[in-house]
């Protein structure tokens, strides 16, 4: 029942440290050395953005890999933090590469077409979507983990003042009986602000 509690205590504290992860994430306090590069070489042709984007994929996949095997060690050593931290950025980099996939496929449409509007707005998502990616390595890089410095069982040491008296607080002092009896106070009459 104890390691049912603990478990349920780090899957809590996971989930909280990951929400503040995405919170710092989303205030741009996290690794500012990523950085996403918005602007496409304007003097690519057609073929050579479908090769650009082509390479990217692989990229991605190397990228989606790391943190794969982050979060594999991270659940061997039964760091439930960690794990929900690396899952949780693992999922986000599974989602980029999936859209950029599909926006590969339509680049190649639109290269096939040769839709040079359609191509290079493709292109720029990819870009981004990339770019996204290797954000979301970095911040897998900073996910923490539980702390080890608890190992067993703890104990508790009690140390008692010695300069405390050593008698009974139960045992009261006995006080005079009061004879008169207790004033009772008469809450005021409610009236009508109209009457």
């Amino acid at each position: 029942m104890r390691t049912s509690i603990r478990a349920w205590a780090l899957l809590a504290a996971g989930g909280v440290l990951c929400c503040f992860s995405v919170a710092l994430a989303q205030n741009g306090s996290v690794d500012s050395s990523v950085q996403i590069n918005s602007q496409h070489d304007e003097n690519l042709t057609l073929p050579e953005m479908l090769q650009r984007a082509q390479a990217y994929r692989p990229e991605m996949d190397n990228a989606a890999a790391s943190v794969q095997r982050q979060a594999s060690a991270a659940k061997q050593a039964h760091d439930v933090v960690k794990a929900l931290c690396l899952g949780d950025k693992l999922s986000q980099i599974h989602v980029a590469v999936s859209t950029a996939s599909g926006r590969i496929d339509t680049l190649s449409s639109a290269v096939s077409h040769n839709d040079s509007d359609r191509a290079k707005h493709e292109f720029t998502i990819i870009e981004v979507l990339k770019d996204r990616a290797s954000a979301l390595v970095a911040e897998a890089n900073q996910c923490i983990g539980e702390d080890t410095g608890f190992i067993g069982e703890s104990t508790v040491t009690v140390t008692i003042d010695p300069n405390i008296p050593n008698t009974d607080p139960s045992n009261l002092p006995d006080y005079p009986v009061v004879s008169e009896p207790p004033v009772v106070s008469q809450p005021p009459v409610l009236s009508s602000p109209t009457m």
